[in-house]
């Protein structure tokens, strides 16, 4: 293993990166924004929270199984640690899936709760809610705020 916990035939950071831009590269978020900067912004907000490589990994790769960017398949064989993976699986949300059910895959997975966490912090933006919608702002402020609770995070998103 390497001082940063990875083995030596695992992805770096970087290339964690630009896969997951190229992955994600047709997407856009809700507001019309290239998806790579909400993964960006993730990936930013975990380094914020102390996070280390291997929940930076997983936040650049966070929404790639649920959006088919990349197949589970895909992240089973990847050179990515243990950890990595785990984190990843534990943030893809499944069809029909209740949130309480999330939300204790994710606190049952070490190190997956700081990565949601960034995640919804940029998510429930302001600045990103404010270009959608009142219904869809109104929605997802309040889908936000449950996860939130759920995992036992404060009422208001630090970002």
């Amino acid at each position: 293993m390497t001082p940063a916990g990875r083995s030596p035939e695992s992805l770096s950071l970087s290339e964690v990166e630009a896969l997951a831009r190229e992955a994600h590269a047709a997407q856009t978020d809700k507001a019309g924004r290239p998806y790579a900067e909400h993964l960006r912004a993730v990936a930013e907000g975990v380094r914020r929270r102390g996070g280390d490589d291997e929940q930076t990994a997983a936040a650049w790769l966070h929404d790639s199984v649920e959006d088919d960017a990349l197949s589970e398949r895909w992240l089973a064989d990847a050179p990515l640690t243990r950890r990595t993976k785990d984190i990843v699986l534990a943030l893809t949300k499944r069809a029909g899936e209740p949130p309480e059910a999330y939300a204790a895959r994710i606190l049952a997975t070490p190190g997956a709760r700081l990565v949601k966490e960034a995640d919804l912090a940029h998510n429930a933006d302001p600045a990103r809610l404010a270009v959608l919608d009142a219904t869809t702002r109104a929605r997802l402020t309040a889908k936000y705020a449950t996860m939130r609770a759920l995992l036992g995070l404060g009422e208001h998103p630090v970002p």
